[in-house]
């Protein structure tokens, strides 16, 4: 990031054609970086539910048969849940802050989708950001251009 920043200042500061060519094309890079990023989020966003929900039924199994299982626990605190259709069989592990029954493997998917979706939201923030910064680096070395044309 400060080879970039690098590029961008001092082909302004310079008024260099090369680094702002430069500073723009590291743009398009981290841009294309976090389109592709995004993409793949989105298209993996099924699995990646899936995989938690089946290290939650994992723990889940583990605890049943031997009554032993911290990562069972670490999963209802953090997603404040407990147990699966019914919390009787785990209720030692439950957190005591929750009121009432949450389906743990539905929690799961609501949590991870809301998280997903706010990842989205700041992602497209910072793509709008280089976009910005792609536009004004082509506009400062147009500008250059044209001006070393004049003289």
């Amino acid at each position: 990031m400060m080879t970039v920043g690098f590029f961008g200042c001092c082909g302004a500061v310079r008024e260099s054609q090369c680094l702002l060519g430069s500073f723009f094309t590291c743009l398009l890079v981290i841009f294309a970086a976090e389109v592709t990023t995004g993409v793949f989020a989105f298209i993996g966003k099924g699995m990646a539910i899936r995989e938690v929900q089946t290290m939650y039924e994992e723990a889940y199994n583990g605890y049943l048969k031997n009554k032993m299982n911290k990562t069972l626990i670490t999963f209802h605190s953090s997603f404040l849940c407990c147990g699966k259709e019914s919390p009787d069989q785990v209720q030692s592990t439950c957190p005591k802050e929750l009121l009432g029954h949450k389906n743990c493997i539905d929690e799961i998917e609501n949590v991870i989708s809301a998280k997903l979706q706010l990842i989205a939201i700041v992602g497209i923030g910072i793509a709008g950001v280089t976009i910005f910064g792609m536009i004004f680096s082509m506009v400062l070395c147009c500008v250059i251009r044209n001006s070393r044309d004049v003289i």
